[in-house]
């Protein structure tokens, strides 16, 4: 199986950005490739349960229902562990389907093929 990764480091900093790497995650489930979306800096705060559910980028579908969409078709969610250390996030306060993994985990993906695409 094919696998994408979606590196995204921006969140309601950059709703545009944070809605087209969640679409193009979509994309990649749609498409029948192992998908993950890693989350760094302001991205981590998506992960954090009620974060997204107000954000919607105009001429898009919102935030919520795109993470919701991706987690339902198998989509993967890794928050980097600093990241969510420096802005509060807890496992405890993730969204279903999101994770805590770091630099490990995201190599080896990558070192399995991954395509990657950053936002």
């Amino acid at each position: 199986m094919a696998k994408l990764l979606v590196n995204l480091s921006s969140g309601k900093d950059n709703i545009d950005k944070a809605t087209v790497a969640f679409v193009v995650a979509n994309a990649g489930i749609a498409g029948g490739q192992e998908t993950a979306v890693f989350l760094t800096v302001e991205a981590v705060l998506l992960a954090q349960q009620g974060f997204a559910d107000d954000i919607h980028a105009a001429g898009f579908k919102p935030l919520k229902e795109l993470l919701d969409s991706f987690v339902a078709g198998g989509g993967m969610i890794w928050v980097c562990p600093p990241c969510a250390t420096v802005r509060s996030v807890t496992e405890d306060k993730l969204i279903p389907g999101a994770v805590l993994a770091g630099g490990a985990r995201l190599v080896e993906f990558l070192s399995h093929g991954a395509g990657s695409v950053s936002y």
